[in-house]
Order: structure tokens, then sequence, then C-alpha cells
């Protein structure tokens, strides 16, 4: 068993990790020998905060080793991915992967004979959504029937709040002025909108600001996430890119003006641009929850590390 999508993972499958999760932050005492003498290697090609952190300590908070790997620095960028694939999972117990592209995190977990965590490639952050998931439980007691709303660009980790919530009755409303093209997934789409837990506004039939206030009062959390890969947000190569998504998203940052009154809580996956998608006071907001899902990251990725040892 793998965690590449959550596409992949039922119902029940989703909602006893999420229910764990809170376990394990809740009680970590009784978890710090649940993955005793068992490694779990971390493979990057981007960069990472959180879900490195997540792995590497919550790991070794369970009793086993941790194995961080830059992909610059291995033969896995010389080699057939597969063969490499091979190779690590004689090595380790669990594989923890953030690739660049869906297609070689779904190659490497066809050949790796030991689970692989998807830690984030183009398409789905599956880890998010299930840290993201146990924020929303602890804050408003359930997940069916929460309603939320995504602002900003149709992303990866949109994606995967669209596949969690389809499986526990969380329906997500998005208004995304623009779709990264690596995450099209007409199929997800098709299957959340047919079941009644996913809509997509287009931003063209938003008149006014008001509109966009309106929608947003009628969810129970408002989430946004950042414009650009934090890669590319500082090279002066993606400069003009940059300039024409500024442009084309600044009418929707979450700011305190376009949340004045509106009842919600307020989520950002994190890194953040401050003054970008959100502006820096909203992080601080009595509304939001930000750090407290920056947190839930740790206790989250416990639960599907032990959730992904025990089929092994």
């Amino acid at each position: 068993m793998h965690l590449i999508t959550l596409k992949d993972w039922s119902e029940a499958e989703i909602r006893e990790t999420v229910e764990n999760c809170i376990k394990i932050k809740n009680h970590p005492e009784k978890y710090r020998h649940a993955a005793s003498a068992l490694s779990l290697s971390l493979l990057f090609q981007k960069t990472s905060t959180r879900t490195r952190c997540a792995g590497e300590i919550g790991i070794l908070q369970l009793g086993g080793h941790a194995l961080y790997l830059d992909w610059r620095t291995t033969n896995f960028g010389l080699a057939d991915l597969g063969d490499e694939m091979h190779v690590l999972s004689d090595y380790v117990d669990i594989i923890l992967a953030r690739f660049l592209k869906h297609s070689d995190i779904q190659k490497a977990a066809d050949a790796a004979s030991v689970p692989v965590i998807n830690g984030c490639c183009d398409r789905y952050h599956p880890t998010q959504a299930i840290g993201d998931l146990m924020t929303i439980k602890e804050h408003l007691g359930k997940l069916e029937g929460v309603k939320l709303c995504f602002i900003g660009i149709h992303n990866n980790v949109c994606n995967s709040l669209i596949s969690a919530g389809m499986n526990v009755g969380l329906a997500v409303t998005v208004i995304a002025p623009e779709v990264n093209p690596a995450a099209v997934d007409e199929e997800l789409w098709t299957q959340a909108e047919q079941k009644g837990y996913y809509k997509s506004i287009p931003t063209d039939t938003l008149d006014s600001n008001a509109e966009l206030q309106e929608i947003i009062a009628e969810n129970d959390v408002v989430y946004t996430d950042t414009w650009l890969d934090m890669e590319f947000f500082a090279d002066p190569d993606f400069a003009e890119e940059r300039e024409r998504r500024m442009k084309l998203m600044m009418p929707y940052q979450l700011n305190p003006s376009l949340l004045k009154g509106i009842d919600c809580k307020i989520m950002h996956c994190l890194p953040a641009h401050r003054g970008y998608e959100i502006a820096g006071e909203l992080l601080d907001d009595p509304r939001a929850v930000i750090f407290e899902q920056s947190e839930n990251r740790l206790h989250s990725m416990k639960a599907i590390i032990l959730k992904l040892l025990e089929r092994s």
C-alpha cells in the first residue's frame, strides 16, 4: 500500500488515519516505540521545510531512523529510476519522496517493494490534505458537512483537498482565475462534482468584491496557497511570469477587508508570501489556524507512516 494520491484511499482509510492523527498528537507517549528499528528514507528533488521535518522527526519520535537523500547527491538522476527505487527498497522500510513530476512518483511507487509516500508532486499533495483534515476536525469537530472555499491557483494542494473532501463529505468550492497545467485532473473534478462535493466558480462571473465575500461567507473555511512555486518566486528568469500572475491574482488576495465580518477559519499550507496571496496580518488573525495546520503535519505524517507500515 502506498500514498501517492488520496484517490487510491477509501473513505474508511482516510477517516481512520485522521482519527489516529489526533490520537498521536494527544498521546505521543503511546507511540514512542511504534516504529522501533524501522527506517524511513526521504528522497527529495524539491526544497522542503514542513514535509521534511514531519517525516524526519516523525519517524524518530516513533522510535525509528531517518535517512535524508538529496536527489543531487545520489545516482537517482543518473541511473534508471526503477532500478534505484528497487535498490533503496532493500535498505529501508518506507520511503517519503518529493518529486517534481507526478509521473515519476508513480513510476517510483511501481518499482518499490516498500510503501511510498508522495511528499508532494506537481499534481497532488496528499500528506498536506490529511493534515488539513485533522486541523479541520480539531477546530470544527467534524468533517461531514464542512464547506471549504479554496481561492488562488488551482494546484496540487487544491486537488488533494477535493479528493479528500469527496471521501469524507467535505465540500470544496474553488475560485481560481487559473489552473496549474500540471494539476489538471478532469476525472477527479468530474467525479467530485457529480457527488456534490466540488464546484468551480468562474472568476469572470464575479462582478464585484461583494460577490466574492458572499461566497466566502457561505463556507466554514477559506483556504489559499502560493501563486508561484517557491523555487520560482525569486528566479529572475521567471520575473515576467511572476508579474503576470501577480496582476491576475491580486484581486483574490485574502486580506482583512475581504474577510471583514466573516466567521470562518483561515488556512494556508505554507510557506506563504506575505502581501501576495495573503496579507501578513491574517496569519496571526484569531480566525487563522495556519500555524496549527503546520504543526499538525508532524502528527499526521506519523499517522500516515504507521498506516502504511501496518499494511507492509
